[in-house]
């Protein structure tokens, strides 16, 4: 009898493959933010690099607050000694800023010893030292009280001058503007005057043009539509009281003449038109100073030869204090 063949059970396994779908942009989004992190560090870096200790100090008295509740508090009893980034120190200038007094806190005094450094010390502590005086030199407490408040006063008066003196600029531009557009002899010079207020006071400026020199060409001999428009300018400088700075400037060609220069030149144009001023009526102690700058400061740099160069500027200097 044959022997049966026994049969084995066929298993057949299948396995699923689930290829990885695709896992979204998040990580372009957090490297995108990372990147503009650090352009955005590395820009910071650059600009503390390029400014100058002086940008840097006025940077930081714009940001200083002026509220005394807010002054000293941050970080107090934190790390960093409790410092606050609003006290004395290398990160933060406190200077240009209006001092305020906390209710809270004791009011101040400053003593100078007649050096560099100003000691600061609080009434509270002036008072019990002199309480304790009065048994032996009897020393007296200064009246902060009463140093603020003459503070606060010249802090004001200062402001009020200040603002006075801009008002009195605005108006002598515009009374100057309307003197030469109801001048009918004046008005061709209209474009040759710029009238602008700087950093140091009311600046007139009148220069040549194209055919439309205000001196004969390597002369300090002014024409005559020059001397009229000089002098129409008296009457509105004489009733100011600031001091007047005259300067004179050339083109970058250089002065023909035998021995002399740009600088001889644009002196003898701003001399010139100091004597006009004060043949004029102009008084001549109003005059500060008389200067011929050649072709160091050019309206024009980057035609040096343009007639635009070639110009007086009469500039009434500020006398009110800064803030």
């Amino acid at each position: 009898m044959a022997a049966k063949k026994k049969e084995g059970v066929t298993i057949i396994r299948k396995e699923e493959i689930i290829e990885g779908g695709h896992h979204g942009g998040a990580w372009k989004v957090a490297y995108a933010d990372f990147v503009t992190a650090m352009m955005a560090f590395f820009l910071l870096m650059w600009l503390l690099n390029a400014t100058t200790e002086a940008q840097k100090r006025g940077l930081a008295d714009y940001f200083s607050p002026t509220v005394a509740s807010t002054r000293g508090t941050s970080g107090s009893g934190q790390p960093f000694a409790g410092r606050s980034p609003f006290e004395d120190g290398p990160a933060l200038s406190d200077r240009g800023t209006m001092v305020t007094m906390n209710a809270n806190a004791p009011p101040t005094d400053v003593e100078d010893d007649g050096s560099d450094t100003m000691v600061t010390r609080s009434v509270h502590s002036t008072a019990t030292e002199s309480a304790g005086d009065d048994k032996g030199t009897g020393k007296k407490t200064p009246d902060s009280a009463r140093a603020l408040a003459q503070q606060q006063a010249a802090f004001k008066q200062a402001e009020t001058a200040r603002h006075q003196e801009q008002v009195n600029f605005v108006q002598a531009a515009r009374a100057i503007e309307a003197a030469v557009a109801h001048e009918t002899a004046l008005q061709p010079l209209a474009h040759q005057l710029s009238i602008d207020l700087t950093p140091q006071g009311l600046r007139v400026q009148i220069r040549d043009a194209d055919q439309q020199p205000m001196f004969a060409t390597g002369s300090a001999e002014p024409n005559p539509r020059t001397v009229d428009l000089l002098r129409r300018l008296v009457p509105i400088l004489a009733q100011l009281p600031e001091p007047i700075s005259i300067a004179g400037y050339t083109d970058g060609t250089p002065y023909g003449g035998t021995g002399r220069s740009n600088w001889d030149l644009s002196a003898d144009r701003a001399n010139a038109t100091r004597r006009i001023l004060t043949e004029a009526g102009l008084a001549d102690a109003r005059i500060r100073d008389v200067a011929g700058h050649a072709d160091r400061d050019l309206l024009l740099p980057a035609d040096p030869q343009a007639a635009a160069n070639r110009r007086v500027a009469i500039v009434l200097l500020r006398t009110a204090p800064a803030r």
